[in-house]
């Protein structure tokens, strides 16, 4: 794909300077640039390797002397990071999922497929599902019995949807992830030692080991608009009611949802984070990597979890939280400085101490 940095300008409403004639075909970093690429240089210190590559042209911030850095063009925005977004959509090759529907694609009969559906090879469309138009459905893709699949979805390869999953428009899935397995959900004849543990506070443990009786999950999983599941990530589906994912929610890489999870709209949940069962999310709450969520609590709109947090009792909307258990940050921050200068603190005790000795004090 080549692009004329004038088209580019008027697709991302940004502002263009110089030859706006030049055509690119895709973007690099300054210092691997070459002719035909856009240079990535949003910041001044990118910008100082321009002159290691040999693009004509760069990404830049607004009012950055361009000329000065030898280019013979120059896109610039006030946000260039959000100028990205739309300029990586139009330099995306794509996987190559090929039009039509492969022969190996096994589709029952009473699936229903909208207008420009592709199938790639070894997908499976259960019974009763339906695949809204204009939807991928790359190779080796599960779209189980009675699952309602929006139009424009995208499945990667190895994209599993469940039984009677619901996913609104233009769905995002990537390699691997599962929507609509069973939730994790056990119970044994007598209170286990769990249950006494939360009860007591961990005053009290196990007495005897127990088998466990598994709980079937009669819901499923509700998934809005917008919304995407990076590579082996996992929305389990509720116990009776479904698991409920907001639009636009973002899930990275290795991500675990619980059962019976609810999520609100425009939230963010970063690779290696877990949300355990029944718990509800704010709207536009911000998950960091490798964070974690314990069961039934309440996460408030625009809270914050810094990375590794973990999070054991409720939330009040925007607070910025981190630690384990998670506190407010500036709190956490103080403590770890605290906890930082103990040292030092034994040390000047250990001369006082001597010091007092010396002097012959006995109090």
């Amino acid at each position: 794909m080549h692009y004329t940095v004038g088209e580019i300008a008027k697709a991302l409403g940004v502002t263009a300077e110089g030859d706006l004639s030049l055509k690119v075909s895709g973007v690099a970093e300054p210092q691997a640039a070459e002719a035909h690429h856009i240079a990535l240089a949003m910041k001044p210190e990118f910008a100082a390797m321009i002159p290691e590559g040999g693009a004509k042209v760069a990404m830049l911030w607004a009012g950055a002397d361009w000329r000065g850095m030898g280019l013979a063009a120059a896109l610039s925005a006030p946000r260039p990071r959000f100028a990205l977004s739309g300029l990586s959509a139009m330099m995306d090759a794509g996987q190559g999922y090929a039009a039509g529907v492969h022969p190996s694609a096994h589709v029952d009969p009473t699936a229903e497929l909208g207008e420009g559906v592709s199938l790639g090879p070894f997908s499976f469309i259960g019974a009763g599902a339906r695949i809204g138009s204009g939807s991928v459905i790359g190779p080796q893709c599960l779209v189980g019995d009675d699952v309602t699949l929006g139009e424009g979805a995208l499945l990667h390869a190895g994209a599993r949807i469940m039984a009677r999953v619901t996913v609104g428009a233009r769905f995002i899935g990537h390699p691997g992830c599962v929507i609509g397995g069973d939730g994790f959900s056990f119970v044994t004849p007598e209170p286990s030692g769990v249950e006494k543990a939360r009860a007591s506070l961990g005053g009290e443990g196990t007495d005897s080991a127990q088998s466990w009786a598994r709980i079937a999950s009669l819901g499923a999983v509700t998934l809005g608009n917008d919304v995407e599941i990076g590579c082996n990530s996992c929305v389990d589906r509720g116990t009776v009611r479904d698991t409920r994912i907001g639009n636009g929610v973002k899930m990275d890489n290795l991500v675990q949802i619980g059962h019976n999870v609810v999520i609100g709209d425009d939230t963010m949940v970063c690779a290696g984070a877990a949300i355990a069962g029944s718990s509800v999310l704010g709207r536009g709450v911000v998950v960091g990597g490798c964070a974690g969520v314990s069961d039934n609590l309440r996460i408030g709109d625009r809270v914050i979890l810094g990375g590794g947090t973990m999070v054991l009792s409720n939330v009040p909307e925007g607070r910025v939280m981190l630690g384990y258990p998670a506190m407010k940050m500036d709190a956490h921050v103080e403590s770890y400085k605290g906890l930082r200068r103990l040292p030092r603190l034994f040390r000047d005790v250990a001369d006082l101490k001597k010091a007092v000795f010396n002097t012959g004090g006995t109090d």
